[in-house]
């Protein structure tokens, strides 16, 4: 199953495809608008690691896996990235996934396909795959900032593709997808939301940034309950906001002010309700006036608890 994200747009391909490799290679050379034989080279390329040398398939699913591969680079392409940047995607895995018989390395691809096509997949490449899940996450969401602008599309299409894939999964399967993982089900949709809010907070124009946030909406929305129930909206009288107060995402991480938000909801019993920017989280609750209550007395946290904790985590 392929879902391709549009640039800039909600847009995605609604119903499955079912396809074959042959499919997937002559739908490229229509949509790619520079299928040019760098191009070329990039996809036999990564058909040889991922399909040829190990039939190599997506997490728990019997589907092969150089889909992913080829959809991060039809993303790229979409969104008007170069053509380095397209090879780059279309490579991205081969040096993680390539087997101990057909190693793929850094110094091969730079020979194959340039210096900038072999850095951009360097700095995507996990470099300790035998670390724990946890630390391999938290050194690549480190890793985030430092990448330049098109090392940022290599890895926001990544995520939009491994993402959207996972949503659209959970539709049908619901939570048994998070079986295929090597972390809990919660620890999978933090990681994700944490890497587009770093990937976003370096390159906020980019043209990608819309499609994060999309999905970000979407991993929010797979754990929405557990994220309200963890992470309550704080509640405040009116008197107290102001549209330049510092707000905080405690799911995605995400930091600004209601105003730079822009997602503001005023059809509610309280005054307003500010979400996150980029998942979408109900952050805080405005209430017209003090007697009007929402929820019970433990969960209202007042505007100074919140500056006080806003403090504490910068």
């Amino acid at each position: 199953m392929i879902l391709v994200p549009l640039c800039g747009t909600d847009s995605t391909i609604s119903e499955p495809l079912l396809v074959t490799i042959r499919d997937i290679v002559e739908y490229l050379k229509i949509l790619f608008m520079r299928y040019d034989y760098k191009i070329s080279r990039a996809v036999s390329f990564a058909i040889e690691t991922h399909e040829i040398n190990q039939k190599q398939k997506r997490k728990g699913k019997d589907i092969a896996y150089i889909t992913h591969p080829l959809t991060v680079g039809l993303i790229l392409s979409r969104c008007g990235a170069s053509d380095e940047v397209v090879v780059a995607g279309i490579l991205h895995d081969t040096v993680e996934d390539s087997v101990d018989d057909h190693k793929v390395t850094i110094a091969m691809l730079q020979e194959r396909f340039g210096k900038k096509v072999a850095e951009l997949v360097t700095s995507v490449t996990e470099t300790n795959r035998a670390l724990p899940w946890s630390e391999r996450k938290r050194e690549a969401l480190e890793h985030v900032a430092s990448f330049s602008h098109e090392a940022l599309l290599v890895k926001s299409a990544d995520v939009i593709s491994n993402a959207t894939e996972i949503i659209d999964d959970h539709k049908h399967d619901g939570d048994s997808v998070f079986a295929r993982f090597n972390a809990p089900k919660i620890d999978v949709l933090q990681n994700y939301l944490w890497v587009i809010t770093a990937i976003i907070k370096c390159w906020p124009d980019s043209p990608l940034a819309e499609d994060l946030r999309s999905v970000a909406n979407g991993l929010q929305d797979m754990a929405a309950l557990h994220f309200m129930q963890n992470h309550r909206a704080i509640v405040i009288e009116y008197r107290d906001y102001s549209e330049d107060m510092p707000i905080q995402c405690p799911v995605c991480d995400w930091s600004g002010t209601p105003k730079e938000s822009g997602l503001l909801n005023t059809d509610s019993q309280a005054a307003l309700d500010v979400s996150c920017r980029n998942c979408d989280k109900i952050l805080l609750v405005v209430e017209y006036a003090s007697g009007n209550e929402v929820g019970n007395e433990s969960e209202i946290a007042f505007i100074p608890k919140m500056k006080k904790k806003m403090d504490e985590s910068s």
